[in-house]
């Protein structure tokens, strides 16, 4: 007789299992040879039970360059929607996106991260939204190594004792430090955008300082 407690193995699908191959696959050493993903999210609010995702955006970098004709964005179907986030994330419920379910959404962005490395802006808590999002569809969490800007920035800054630096910084600090245009501010994609382009900056800048490889980088990426 079965065991009450053995329960059967779940059998995951096709595209997980392609995916999970691709992030499987051991990460180059040197910068230029690695692929990195710039993602952000819009999301209903900040309670990773209560809250979900209404877009995500992403960008892919090869060897210092922006993949232009290469961009991920998704609208994801909401079951429920909260009128107050509207003037946060830009979205009309009504407006005339083609969207996608949640398991679709997670669908197509495992295709397209493969065994990138995941960059965002306070990356934790897009990981940790998707993660989620995963879960609900009975799937694993993500298998990349990811890198955050709000962290790597100060890293990157020239230290002085006549320049403070502050405990926290924001896109919008990241914005203009690297004279980035704000037009598409509070959309998954801009974000994205701006995220890239700031990320870019910070790696010249960390350049000029040392011999930067990814396991270094992936060093400074801490408080």
């Amino acid at each position: 007789m079965r065991s009450p407690f053995n329960k059967t193995p779940v059998e995951l699908p096709g595209f997980w299992k392609e995916y999970e191959i691709e992030a499987s696959k051991k990460l180059p050493p040197e910068l230029e040879s690695n692929s990195f993903v710039v993602l952000d999210t819009e999301t209903t609010g900040f309670s990773f039970q209560r809250d979900r995702m209404l877009s995500i955006g992403a960008l892919t970098l090869k060897n210092g360059v922006m993949e232009v004709n290469n961009s991920l964005e998704l609208y994801l179907k909401q079951e429920r929607f909260d009128h107050s986030t509207v003037k946060i994330h830009g979205l009309l419920k009504k407006e005339t996106k083609t969207c996608v379910t949640e398991y679709e959404a997670m669908r197509q962005l495992l295709a397209y991260v493969k065994n990138s490395v995941i960059v965002g802006h306070h990356t934790h808590f897009d990981i940790s939204m998707i993660n989620k999002a995963l879960k609900r569809q009975g799937l694993p969490e993500l298998l990349n190594r990811s890198l955050d800007t709000a962290l790597l920035y100060p890293k990157s800054l020239i230290k002085s004792p006549l320049r403070s630096q502050k405990d926290h910084y924001t896109l919008d600090d990241l914005a203009e430090a690297f004279d980035i245009s704000l037009k598409d501010r509070h959309t998954a994609l801009g974000d994205a955008y701006i995220t890239a382009i700031a990320f870019l900056g910070i790696i010249g800048r960390l350049q000029k300082k040392e011999n930067l490889s990814l396991n270094s980088l992936f060093k400074l990426n801490t408080i």
